[in-house]
């Protein structure tokens, strides 16, 4: 990486720690720069504005921080349904960015700029797609591998994964990691349901 692309990457994630903790509006320019050790010349020479960067912070350090993680978790085996607990149970509790009192970036980004921000709506649902596209894609594989019924809709399915974390992400909040365990046991008996 260039010393550019270095300052770049450095930018995004303490935006993205900074955001993940206390909200994106919460969280000025000055702070992102203050962290970062950079100058306003530099932020401005890599994003116009803060929104810009917040596009930046969705479509690069989010993808990058979640979606391989996700990724890696449905390619541990073979098994449908033991790669799909995998893939919650890792993002729960193994993930090493995410914890219970703050919930999941994406989630807390999607309540917080979605009703304000079309850019912002339009950039969080691409990112959402690329997860529900990696999940729909272990659907449709265990389908072709005779582990799951073909009569299961594997988009609905995806999106309903998704919308089980996204409870889950929010619920932690005020319910504690504890939850999570109550959580995953159901989730477990939702996978094993599917035939």
């Amino acid at each position: 990486m260039t010393r550019a692309e270095i300052t770049r990457s450095n930018i995004l994630q303490s935006a993205l720690m900074l955001t993940y903790r206390q909200g994106y509006q919460a969280t000025s320019i000055d702070e992102i720069l203050e962290k970062t050790q950079v100058t306003k010349g530099a932020f401005y020479y890599h994003f116009r504005n803060k929104n810009e960067m917040g596009m930046a912070l969705i479509s690069e350090a989010l993808n990058n921080e979640i979606l391989p993680f996700i990724e890696k978790s449905l390619s541990k085996g073979t098994d449908f349904k033991k790669n799909m607990y995998q893939m919650m149970h890792s993002l729960l509790l193994e993930h090493p960015f995410m914890n219970a009192v703050n919930g999941c970036p994406t989630v807390n980004l999607i309540q917080e700029m979605a009703p304000l921000s079309d850019a912002f709506r339009k950039a969080l649902l691409k990112s959402l797609n690329k997860w529900r596209k990696a999940i729909e894609d272990e659907i449709t594989r265990s389908q072709t591998a005779g582990q799951l019924s073909l009569d299961h809709d594997a988009k609905k399915i995806a999106i309903h994964i998704l919308t089980q974390y996204h409870g889950v992400r929010n619920m932690g909040k005020i319910l504690g990691k504890r939850y999570y365990y109550t959580f995953l046991k159901e989730f477990k008996i939702y996978i094993d349901s599917l035939d």
